[in-house]
C-alpha cells in the first residue's frame, strides 16, 4: 500500500468562479472559549471499544485546548480517577455521570444527559 498525499483543497474539485478564494479551516481550533453559560455540554456513559469498561463522556466543549484540559483536570480531581481530554471530548474513567452533571451545573454550564 502506498502512502496517500493529503489533499490541499479538501472537498473542492473545481470552481468556475473567477474570484474564488479557498479558505482553509484548519485554524478553526483557535476559537475563543465560550463562557460557561453558553457552553452546551452533553454527559453520558460509554463502553464501546473499551472491553466492556464504562467511562463517563463529556462532549460539546467549544474553545481552546488549554481550557478543555483545565476542565478535564478539575473533573478528574473531583471524581478521584484518571481520564483524558482531546478534540472537544473529556473521558473520565468510571461511572460518575451524576457527580459530573452536578458539578457542571454548579459552574453554570448548560448540561444534557445522554445514554445509560
Amino acid at each position: 500500500m502506498s502512502k496517500q498525499k493529503k489533499q490541499r483543497f479538501e472537498g473542492i474539485v473545481y470552481s468556475t468562479a473567477s474570484d474564488f478564494d479557498y479558505v482553509d479551516f484548519e485554524g478553526a481550533a483557535d476559537l475563543d472559549t465560550l463562557p460557561n453559560e453558553k457552553q452546551k455540554l452533553k454527559v453520558g456513559l460509554d463502553k464501546k471499544a473499551r472491553k466492556g469498561k464504562v467511562v463517563t463522556l463529556v462532549t460539546g466543549f467549544v474553545g481552546q485546548d488549554e481550557d478543555l484540559q483545565a476542565l478535564a483536570k478539575v473533573l478528574k480531581q473531583k471524581c478521584g480517577v484518571g481520564g483524558s481530554a482531546k478534540e472537544g471530548e473529556i473521558l473520565i474513567q468510571g461511572d460518575f455521570k451524576e457527580k459530573i452533571i452536578q458539578y457542571l451545573l454548579s459552574e453554570k454550564y448548560q448540561v444534557k444527559s445522554f445514554g445509560g
